[in-house]
């Protein structure tokens, strides 16, 4: 647990995808990770933008990136990035997995659908 209130740095993630988009079959162009209870979900340029609906659902404010090198968080209460305490490993989805992604769900048109 952190001394951060909103920030526990002990819990894992919830997977190596958002967990939304897996479980309908979509796809995402980003992953965010709750910094309260680990879910992850897809970021604001996603088409679903499940990061922001699990906030907005649970009132967890901070979210920090999942993706590989990116350590930032994000503050939804300021709406202003924050620089927030270590997590609980992994840190971001695995490297192979592809950005957008996953590869094998991502139309070829994805461009023109965000």
């Amino acid at each position: 647990m952190s001394e951060i209130e909103g920030i526990d740095t002990e819990v894992a993630p919830s997977g190596t995808g958002c967990v939304e988009c897996d479980a309908a079959g979509g796809w995402w162009v980003h992953l965010r990770r709750c910094a309260q209870c680990g879910h992850i979900g897809c970021c604001d340029d996603s088409l679903s933008k499940h990061a922001s609906a699990h906030a907005d659902a649970t009132g967890h404010r901070f979210i920090r990136s999942f993706e590989p090198g990116e350590a930032w968080f994000w503050d939804f209460e300021t709406n202003d990035y924050y620089d927030g305490p270590e997590l609980a490993d992994p840190q971001s989805h695995p490297l192979e997995q592809s950005v957008p992604g996953p590869a094998e769900r991502l139309p070829s048109n994805w461009r023109t659908l965000l």
